[in-house]
């Protein structure tokens, strides 16, 4: 979940949260500038700083921000981390700490919405009583915020900042053994799943939130509503399903990833079979077949799905970019 929807639930449900934000960092830190995280009254949090002595010290004074009455909204944090924490990555970290509350829900709102592909910039302007309202960005004002560069205070005391993409989408197709691995693997991760099997009673009772399920009896219906640039994960329990949904992923020509769980054998029928079908070689030739990095030993389910979420975590993030076929040959038929 992107760092401002994680936000606007925790307003919506406690009435108030906390904003972290690393605004500077000299020399070496665990994150870069730019990096936030959300936190609630009870200590719950989404996103980390990088973990440590830094982000329990950030909790803390993020808990106390929550349950002072003196109506401040904001405070900031500027610790070294050999000196002040005792950490050993040796550089410099500035924070900064912002109460929000119902009254922010509207931009919120804004930011909270999903940016398909690309990253956005916003401008913040200083509340009267601390914090910063923020909105999008228009093209003078984005064009303030230099390349490569996360965050920006300008001389008038207004914010920008650089929010990323929105998650990646993934497509999985299967709902085995192997599949519910990768599903918990898959949890903890900035990335969406919508995951599709139509046999009844296929999927478990429960499923982590960013987890969609699709009973459709036709793939290729749900590949058609896929955006541009997802990744799709074919581990069915029949290998001419996998055939047929590996045919249609790779007609559309749109996906950043295609990969199908199998052998070289299984990968080397499938090229023959894809032939057969009309399917040129530039286009085969984007199917991963067997899926996961290599170099990865053992069967298990839970060893697959560690392989296979090496792999898609090296798929650039970037709309439009291609990772480079990899093959091993490790996967079960």
């Amino acid at each position: 979940m992107q760092i401002f929807a994680a936000l606007k639930a925790m307003v919506e449900r406690d009435g108030r949260a906390v904003l972290v934000t690393i605004t500077q960092v000299r020399g070496s830190s665990p994150r870069e500038a730019g990096t936030r995280m959300a936190v609630r009254a009870d200590g719950a949090f989404s996103g980390t700083i990088g973990g440590g002595t830094l982000e329990w010290q950030v909790l803390a004074e993020a808990q106390a921000l929550l349950a002072a009455g003196d109506g401040r909204r904001m405070r900031s944090m500027d610790k070294a981390l050999g000196p002040d924490l005792g950490q050993c990555c040796g550089g410099r970290v500035a924070l900064m700490l912002e109460r929000l509350d119902r009254g922010d829900l509207a931009w919120l709102q804004e930011l909270a919405a999903p940016s398909p592909g690309h990253e956005r910039i916003v401008i913040g302007n200083l509340h009267h009583r601390g914090g910063f309202v923020r909105r999008l960005a228009d093209g003078a004002e984005a064009g303030l915020l230099p390349a490569g560069l996360a965050c920006r205070f300008l001389a008038d005391g207004r914010l920008l900042e650089r929010l990323e993409p929105a998650n990646p989408a993934l497509y999985l197709f299967g709902a085995g053994h192997v599949g519910r691995a990768l599903i918990m693997a898959l949890a903890p991760l900035p990335i969406d799943v919508v995951w599709c099997d139509s046999r009844p009673e296929a999927f478990p009772s429960l499923v982590p939130q960013h987890v969609v399920l699709r009973r459709e009896a036709e793939p290729e219906q749900i590949l058609a509503g896929a955006p541009d640039h997802a990744r799709i994960i074919i581990m069915t329990h029949s290998h001419a399903l996998d055939l047929a949904i590996v045919a249609a992923s790779l007609t559309q020509a749109r996906f950043d990833y295609v990969g199908v769980i199998g052998s070289q054998t299984k990968r080397a029928r499938f090229i023959s079979q894809l032939r057969q079908m009309g399917l040129d070689e530039a286009m085969i030739e984007r199917m991963i077949c067997p899926i996961g990095v290599p170099g990865i030993e053992g069967k298990e389910p839970a060893v697959i799905a560690a392989a296979v979420v090496a792999q898609i975590l090296q798929v650039p993030r970037q709309a439009g970019k291609q990772m480079p076929v990899m093959q091993g040959d490790r996967r079960p038929a």
